[in-house]
C-alpha cells in the first residue's frame, strides 16, 4: 500500500520575530515495513539556511533559520510512503523477568544498545507509581509481549481519551492521577511502565490513515500526529503496540520517527526572538491511501 501525507503547521505571531530556528522530525524513515519514496519540507517565509541531517537515533530531521522579521510562519510537509504487512513471527513466550535479569548483564550487542531505553528520559522519569501500576500486568515468568499487551489493554480500557485534558508538558504523573490524555501521554504512560520493570521500550511518532478503508473502524488520533510504544523482545526485535486504540501497530501505522520520548522526536520545536506577545498554533494532518 502507498500513502501521501500532508502535514501542516502554521504560526501566527501578534509581534514580528526577527529570528527563528526551528528543527523538523516530518520526514518519515525507512523501516523493515515501509519506505519513504518522497518527501519535502516546504517553509514559508524562505528560510536562509535549510539543512537535512540523520540524528542519533536514525531520524531525519530538517534544520531551517529565517533571519528577517516575520509575522508568521508556515511549515508544509508532504510524504509519499510504501507500507508492507507486518508479516512476522509470533514473539517467544521469554518470560518478562528473564529478559530484565539479561538486560542488567549481559554483554550481547543487541542488549547493551537497549539499555538506554530502560534508563529514564526527560518526558519519562521511572517511579515506584508506575511499577505498582505496571505489575499486575508484570506477574512473575509471565511471557513479556503477553505482559506488554495487557499493559496497553489496561491503559486502554482505564484512561480517557480526551483532547485538551493535557499538553506537551503534564507530567506523567499527572496521567496516572488523572486518568485522562491523548496518544503522546498514553504512550509516555506504557513506556514509563515498562522501564520500571527493568525493561526497554522506545517511544514511535507517526500518523494513522486518516480515512479507513470499508468496513474498518476509524481509529483515535487519525487527525493529527500519533504516538506509541515499541518493546524490545531479544532475540525477535521490537514489540509495536498502540495503546490508545488497542490494537498491534499494523499497516494502517506509519512511522515518522523514534527516540526515548517525545522531546527526541517533536515535529517541530525551535526558539524564536521577539518582543514577546502570543501566537497562534493550527496544525492538520491528512493521510491518503493512493493505492
Amino acid at each position: 500500500m502507498r500513502f501521501r501525507v500532508v502535514h501542516r503547521t502554521e504560526y501566527r505571531y501578534t509581534n514580528e520575530v526577527s529570528v527563528g530556528h526551528s528543527i523538523a522530525h516530518l520526514l518519515p524513515r525507512s523501516t523493515e515495513f515501509q519506505r519513504c519514496r518522497a518527501g519535502s519540507v516546504v517553509i514559508e517565509p524562505r528560510p536562509d539556511d535549510k539543512r537535512e541531517h540523520t540524528d542519533y537515533f536514525g531520524n531525519r530531521v530538517v534544520y531551517f533559520s529565517l533571519q528577517d522579521p516575520h509575522d508568521h510562519l508556515s511549515v508544509r510537509a508532504t510524504s509519499e510512503i510504501e507500507v508492507w504487512a507486518r508479516d512476522v513471527p509470533e514473539p517467544p513466550p521469554t518470560p518478562w523477568d528473564e529478559v530484565r535479569d539479561a538486560l542488567r548483564s549481559s554483554t550481547a550487542r543487541e542488549l547493551l544498545a537497549a539499555r538506554e531505553y530502560v534508563l529514564p528520559s526527560p518526558l519519562v522519569p521511572v517511579t515506584s507509581e508506575l511499577a505498582a501500576y505496571a505489575a499486575p500486568s508484570f506477574t512473575p515468568g509471565r511471557p513479556l509481549a503477553e505482559a506488554v499487551v495487557d499493559l496497553a489493554r489496561r491503559i486502554h480500557d482505564e484512561f480517557v481519551y480526551e483532547p485538551g485534558a493535557t499538553s506537551v508538558a503534564t507530567p506523567v504523573a499527572d496521567v496516572l492521577a488523572h486518568r485522562r490524555g491523548v496518544c503522546q501521554d498514553f504512550a509516555h504512560l506504557a513506556i514509563g511502565c515498562v522501564r520500571a520493570m527493568g525493561l526497554a521500550a522506545r517511544y514511535v511518532s507517526g500518523y494513522l490513515e486518516t480515512e479507513p478503508p470499508p468496513g474498518a473502524e476509524k481509529l483515535v488520533g487519525a487527525d493529527a500526529s500519533h504516538a506509541w510504544v515499541s518493546v524490545l523482545i531479544p532475540g525477535w526485535g521490537w514489540l509495536d503496540l498502540d495503546p490508545t486504540n488497542d490494537v498491534p501497530v499494523d499497516d494502517r501505522h506509519l512511522v515518522v520517527a523514534h527516540g526515548r520520548d517525545f522531546g527526541d522526536v517533536t515535529p517541530l520545536k525551535g526558539v524564536v526572538f521577539s518582543r514577546g506577545g502570543d501566537h497562534e498554533l493550527i496544525v492538520a494532518v491528512d493521510v491518503t491511501r493512493i493505492d
